[in-house]
């Protein structure tokens, strides 16, 4: 019996999500009471002997030259998780880990939960999940009746914590299917961290008047160690790039910090950022309803306060 984390990679390079799967691997392990914590790596992937730092107790490699594609990547896992002995698969709540998880339900007759967000209980041979529902206004708590499960896991639900060492990853080999799908072309953003991944995000809205006035947005962000986002209508009209977007359309996050600067706090976007842990929202309106979901609010005109606050962690960090 075995506990079996798919690792991401995009690119060849692991993420912290990976690290956060691993981790959270781990204490699934240690929760059903098997030893065994087996990390699955699919491609060529860089410095992927780290993930036994994270509590896997070994590390898989199955090589593969294309790039991702669900039906391939679901049949490739579950081979391994067969393989493997696994009662828990492990996926993150990505867009890679959302296409998974239905499909690895099927192919392993498991019952599945997706976006949990805290650890698995294990009682009378039953595990049983809780995820938010209703937007994350409300939690709710699964069980699974299956011998097997198969769970995707929101970002930023546990810290990774480094539990062992190195391990050398082995290669395994599978039966991989011919894909069906020709990638034509592959965009990706590079050079910020993810925002399913983001402790800091730095977001803004309508309120900015036009995109010509973000770089006080993007100099907070860096000053911070942010990512940056924004709500629906500023990607809608092109001021920022779709993959920026959060809230119930858009991208759900969890960051420990959300700034939200200029957003008036629609429903729709609230409920894709009502599970960080902390929330401060810059607006000159009194009567925003962000204000009713912020654990601190500023009332002034945001290119005022987004400038001096930047300013003032700029002394703070010369200090």
């Amino acid at each position: 019996m075995s506990v079996l984390i798919y690792a991401e990679s995009p690119g060849g390079q692991l993420k912290k999500a990976a690290y956060e799967a691993v981790t959270f691997g781990h204490k699934v392990a240690k929760i059903i009471g098997t030893p065994h914590v087996v990390a699955l790596t699919i491609g060529k992937v860089e410095g992927s002997e780290v993930l036994g730092k994270y509590g896997a107790t070994k590390v898989l490699n199955v090589a593969h030259e294309g790039g991702f594609d669900s039906q391939v990547h679901t049949s490739i896992i579950a081979q391994v998780a067969a393989k493997a002995g696994s009662k828990v698969v492990i996926v993150n709540h990505s867009a890679d880990g959302k296409s998974l998880l239905g499909r690895l339900s099927v192919k392993l007759k498991a019952g599945s939960v997706s976006g949990i967000n805290a650890l698995p209980t294990f009682e009378g041979g039953k595990l049983r999940a809780t995820k938010g529902v209703f937007s994350s206004k409300a939690f709710a708590t699964y069980e699974v009746k299956t011998p097997k499960a198969v769970f995707s896991l929101m970002g930023n639900t546990l810290p990774p914590e480094e539990v062992g060492s190195d391990i050398a990853p082995e290669n395994i080999a599978v039966t991989i299917p011919k894909s069906r799908i020709v990638v034509i072309k592959e965009d990706r953003a590079k050079g910020t961290v993810p925002l399913p991944e983001a402790e800091l995000v730095v977001s803004a809205g309508r309120g900015m008047k036009g995109p010509e006035n973000w770089g006080i947005i993007e100099e907070l962000a860096e000053e911070l160690g942010a990512t940056t986002a924004c709500s629906r209508p500023v990607a809608d009209v092109g001021w920022r790039p779709h993959h920026e977007h959060v809230g119930q359309t858009g991208v759900a996050i969890r960051p420990n910090l959300y700034i939200a600067a200029g957003i008036s706090g629609a429903i729709q976007h609230l409920a894709g950022v009502n599970s960080s842990k902390v929330i401060v929202v810059i607006n000159k309106d009194p009567e925003a309803p962000f204000f009713k979901a912020a654990d601190y609010g500023v009332v002034a005109d945001l290119f005022d306060v987004v400038p001096r606050l930047t300013a003032a962690l700029k002394k703070y960090k010369a200090q």
